[in-house]
């Protein structure tokens, strides 16, 4: 099954690189087509050897947070399944949880096309995507089949969007009404006003701002599911002193560090092959190994100004065990992947978390919990 699987990601890496959002569709669509024959004795063996050969369990790296159980502490971050198509799969590829979406309360196409780029050169990629998905109700209706076809097996969160033709200042009420559809469908919601690829989406990171957002959901939520916030790299510290506040009033469950970055200065690649313009001309944001360590040192500032009081997952140019553990050290009591997982394939998620086990085991830790922070 192993060598099997190696070569359908050679095949869909091959599309991948010519055509990034095709490989990525296409990847979507099989998972999805698996998922819905799960029933089927053949999709029971193949979702079985995937399981096997990708999933690593050990109660050290189990976690109760939010009343929800991790397996472990890695996660799949959101872009990857935008509208929740593959939602029944992720579980088999050894993550402790995944986030869908992002998702808006209006179906979107996104921005023209192309607009997913691979940068190999700085293990990026650069994304204007837009938001493009097919809107919170059909997410609703997606998710009520796979949980019917099947219980979920990890916690499952949504990230959440402002729909790019809803105005700013009507932007709470557009969080609003995507949650109420699918507050029933998931373990956590994740306010997203950190997307650079919405027009003025990052205006809603200011403190007045969000705190109407985060107020209304609160107000609808009631306590019954974990609300995150989701910021960028970009920010300056004073600005994130602003939300961990906000954070500290509305009892939000924690905090997202971090999204894309809009920066270009620290990219090895200067010219965008599939453009031939200057990097520094192209819109969208980058993630991968160029905001890995800002990304750390942004989730470190907020451990420190919480005292690691409000969680933190942490998400940003994520590779290796090692990239993971800095992350966890720095503050981070969950991680995200995704750009890594494209580049480096789903063997990543077991060779991550043995990682992480020998991490325990070289610093006399029994665990995972014991290293978050501990380099603060």
């Amino acid at each position: 099954m192993l060598a099997n699987t190696k070569q359908i990601h050679k095949i869909l890496l091959s599309i991948y690189k010519n055509n990034p959002e095709l490989g990525h569709l296409q990847m979507l669509k099989t998972l999805n087509w698996i998922d819905g024959n799960s029933h089927q004795p053949w999709g029971k063996w193949l979702e079985k050897e995937i399981q096997q050969t990708f999933t690593l369990n050990d109660k050290r790296l189990s976690q109760k947070l939010w009343q929800l159980n991790f397996n472990n502490p890695l996660g799949l971050a959101p872009g990857c399944d935008k509208d929740g198509i593959a939602t029944g799969m992720w579980h088999n590829f050894g993550f402790g949880f995944a986030e869908l979406g992002a998702v808006t309360l209006h179906p979107q196409e996104g921005n023209p096309k192309p607009r997913l780029f691979r940068l190999p050169l700085d293990k990026a990629v650069l994304n204007r995507m837009g938001a493009n998905n097919l809107g919170a109700k059909v997410m609703q209706n997606t998710l009520k089949a796979a949980w019917e076809r099947k219980s979920r097996q990890i916690p499952i969160g949504i990230n959440l969007c402002k729909s790019a033709k809803t105005p700013l200042e009507e932007a709470a009420s557009d969080y609003l009404g995507s949650f109420r559809l699918l507050k029933d469908w998931a373990d956590y919601f994740v306010v997203n006003v950190s997307s650079p690829n919405t027009k003025n989406l990052r205006n809603l990171q200011a403190a007045n701002e969000l705190q109407g957002i985060i107020a209304s959901l609160m107000k609808e939520n009631q306590g019954e599911k974990p609300i995150f916030v989701k910021i960028a790299p970009d920010l300056e510290w004073y600005d994130i002193a602003a939300i961990v506040n906000l954070g500290k009033t509305y009892k939000l469950a924690g905090i997202i560090a971090t999204n894309t970055s809009t920066r270009r200065d620290n990219l090895k690649t200067k010219i965008l092959p599939a453009t031939g313009k200057p990097i520094e001309e192209e819109a969208g944001g980058i993630s991968g190994i160029p905001i890995k360590t800002r990304a750390t040192e942004v989730i470190r500032f907020i451990w420190k100004e919480t005292k690691g009081e409000i969680p933190i997952i942490g998400v940003g140019g994520i590779f290796t065990a090692e990239d993971a553990w800095e992350k966890i050290t720095a503050g981070a009591s969950l991680i995200q992947v995704y750009t890594g997982w494209i580049y480096l394939g789903p063997w990543m998620v077991p060779e991550i978390l043995q990682g992480l086990l020998g991490k325990l085991d070289s610093h006399g830790l029994s665990h995972i919990s014991e290293a978050v922070g501990m380099d603060n």
